[in-house]
């Protein structure tokens, strides 16, 4: 089994992690931050919207019990992709709407669905697709959460 990568940002990352969880062919899911300028950055750090990066979950797939297309139909429902920097009460540009593709394939996916989601709604899709940058995970607490403190969703 050949695991494959992708990484969403769509609001709060606990939320975001519950919902790939749940998938079959997801294997494992880790929360933190990509996007931004300071290396090693904490929650704290990235909370105060200085820090520039999306708070995001990097997932690990087997592409042959889901594909990548199913992934992307899943961030689409997830969240309101046209809000900008806001997810529900959540504001500021951690909380953005953010694709990072890991291949050129992911890219050409990521486009087209945004194209097709964009179709759905009276207002302009906020999404980025931007390359993947270097992923910091975040404190150990935030991995799981919904799962360790017994949350069935944001």
């Amino acid at each position: 089994m050949k695991l494959e990568t992708a990484t969403f940002g769509a609001g709060c990352f606990w939320g975001v992690e519950d919902a790939f969880m749940k998938l079959d062919g997801v294997k494992e899911t880790a929360v933190g931050f990509m996007g931004g300028t300071k290396e090693n950055p904490t929650y704290e750090e990235v909370c105060t919207d200085k820090t520039g990066h999306a708070e995001v979950v990097q997932l690990k797939f087997d592409q042959e019990e889901v594909s990548y297309e199913k992934l992307l139909e899943v961030f689409w429902s997830i969240h309101d992709p046209t809000h900008v920097n806001r997810q529900g009460p959540d504001t500021g540009s951690q909380y953005r709407s953010v694709i990072f593709y890991h291949d050129e394939k992911q890219k050409e996916l990521a486009e087209n669905s945004k194209e097709k989601e964009s179709k759905k709604h009276d207002k302009p899709i906020a999404t980025e697709i931007v390359p993947v940058a270097e992923f910091y995970k975040a404190e150990e607490y935030h991995q799981k959460y919904h799962q360790k403190q017994g949350i069935r969703t944001c």
